[in-house]
């Protein structure tokens, strides 16, 4: 494969925009949300039992509600995830990966629309979808 100079000018930008990325305030957030989920065993033990009792739900699923302990799983698994979802570090970390994601999804947009305006960027999220900005609103280029 030959490189020319436009492709080793495409890489050096994305590393730059890597790199931004990396860098931003959002991504350290990131990172220190996920530092204090894996240090703190009250929530592990908490992800743990929630993954235990997932596995008995899955189980639970193939008969539905003829199998003889599909209430108590039921219960169970709500009560776990509720707990899980209520514990600080989980409920901080969800946050701080909802931004990380969201800044990518812009970034992505921002990307695809910098190509062509027909190119269909997956975000997940149905504000990019269909709205009509070119860019991320927070560049700017929203024109709703």
């Amino acid at each position: 494969m030959l490189a020319t100079i436009e492709g080793i000018e495409l890489l050096e930008r994305s590393e730059i925009l890597a790199k931004m990325i990396l860098d931003s305030d959002i991504a350290a957030q990131y990172r220190v949300c996920l530092y204090n989920l894996r240090e703190s065993e009250e929530s592990q033990k908490k992800i743990r039992d929630f993954v235990k009792l997932k596995d008995l739900y899955e189980d639970v699923q193939r008969f539905g509600k003829y199998h003889p302990d599909y209430k108590k799983i039921m219960f169970e698994v709500r009560k776990a995830k509720r707990e899980m979802d209520l514990d600080p570090f989980v409920a901080e970390f969800k946050l701080a990966e909802n931004d990380l994601q969201g800044l990518l999804d812009e970034v992505s947009v921002l990307i695809g629309g910098a190509v062509s305006e027909n190119i269909k960027v997956p975000t997940g999220d149905p504000f990019f979808e269909h709205s009509s900005c070119s860019g991320g609103c927070g560049s700017g280029g929203c024109s709703t």
